[in-house]
């Protein structure tokens, strides 16, 4: 008897953990789109937000864990609510494969991926796919507003970013897999659920995820038509 209530102690313990550990990297993923967004001139531009998709934000990528682990980064992803105002919960991702492509230096950095289309919001319902091979993907402009008449622009599905040192620029992601967060979404929503679930099915977004959120409401409330 004493065996099983100390499995079971152990059991609980390790899920608390994983959760207070998912809902610490959503927390940072709100305050990384907060700060890039607050640099004005140097953010996101305003026209490529309003018309994307869906956000992918990935904190504090280390390229040594990539290099030796094989493993890129956790992070989160959301999309427009089905009516276009605001945004739906959040579901985790795991980014790993491919080449690093940093266009800036610093051993770890933000990433933040816009999805452009329905068709790449329609790829993030999958269990995984490849970045450059599946899906096109690109280094996204910065500043204020950017042209949209652009060939990145206008054959792109996806928009990447990242953030080093304080700076924000462009980043190359050709080769990268990008996968569903099994583990990562039992974690936030206490049952295994996928990324197509959380999407489609809309749960109540953990109370980590407000900024998040409210973020992408503020700075993006409803796509352009």
């Amino acid at each position: 008897m004493k065996k099983i209530c100390i499995y079971a102690v152990l059991a609980l313990s390790t899920s608390l953990l994983a959760q207070s550990n998912e809902e610490k990297r959503l927390k940072a993923a709100g305050d990384v789109l907060h700060e890039i967004m607050e640099i004005k001139d140097k953010s996101i531009p305003q026209d490529l937000l309003d018309k994307s998709e869906c956000a992918v934000i990935v904190p504090s990528v280390k390229k040594g864990a990539f290099i030796v682990g094989g493993k890129y980064g956790k992070g989160f992803f959301t999309c427009r609510a089905k009516d276009g105002n605001g945004w739906g919960s959040p579901a985790s991702v795991i980014v790993e494969g491919g080449s690093l492509g940093f266009q800036i230096g610093g051993s770890e950095s933000d990433v933040v991926l816009l999805v452009m289309n329905r068709k790449g919001a329609a790829r993030l319902l999958n269990n995984q796919f490849k970045l450059g091979g599946e899906a096109s993907v690109a280094a996204g402009p910065v500043g204020r507003t950017t042209s949209a008449d652009t060939d990145i622009l206008l054959t792109a599905e996806i928009l990447s970013y990242s953030r080093s040192r304080g700076v924000f620029a462009g980043l190359s992601l050709e080769g990268s897999t990008l996968r569903q967060d099994l583990d990562g979404n039992k974690a936030l929503y206490g049952k295994t659920m996928t990324n197509k679930e959380i999407i489609e099915g809309d749960p109540k977004p953990p109370a980590a995820g407000k900024l998040l959120l409210a973020d992408l409401t503020k700075f993006s409330p409803r796509k352009s038509k």
